[in-house]
């Protein structure tokens, strides 16, 4: 499974919508250097949201919609089991759990009906990844490479 970066986005804040960007930098255990989600101690879990570019076009949103740190071409992504790595430039990504839709979601992109747009979103909305391994500086770039490293061990 191969794919490529679309995206990029990092946001500051709680409340703050996220902002595009070129490159991020990633760090172990923490998530994106300069994102709201790397500061937190008890997002551990989330710190890195990835949604498939298909899948935002499926339910009529753009990159950055779903509030994900980075969009990618990737179609697959959401059949990834637990403890898959993804290579994206110079990080390693543990795939950690898929991201459960929420109900304010919908609020957030001007849907009309959030529930309905929340059932919309289940096995769409995208996978969370934990920063397992960093060479170089530990960055991403818009266009770099995605690549399946190896998959889950089995259960």
């Amino acid at each position: 499974m191969n794919g490529n970066v679309v995206r990029l986005f990092l946001r500051g804040a709680a409340g703050e919508t996220p902002g595009p960007v070129d490159q991020v930098s990633a760090l172990v255990g923490n998530g994106l250097a300069d994102d709201y989600n790397g500061k937190r101690a008890s997002q551990k879990e989330r710190q890195v949201l990835l949604t498939h570019v298909g899948d935002l076009a499926l339910v009529g949103l753009k990159p950055g919609d779903l509030r994900e740190q980075i969009t990618v071409d990737l179609p697959g992504l959401m059949t990834l089991p637990r403890g898959a790595r993804l290579e994206i430039g110079e990080v390693v990504l543990h795939i950690v759990r898929d991201c459960e839709p929420c109900t304010h979601i919908g609020a957030l992109v001007g849907h009309a009906d959030p529930v309905k747009f929340q059932r919309e979103l289940v096995g769409r909305r995208g996978m969370f990844g934990s920063v397992a391994e960093v060479s170089g500086a530990g960055c991403i770039s818009v266009g770099d490479a995605v690549r399946l490293l190896e998959p889950a061990p089995q259960a």
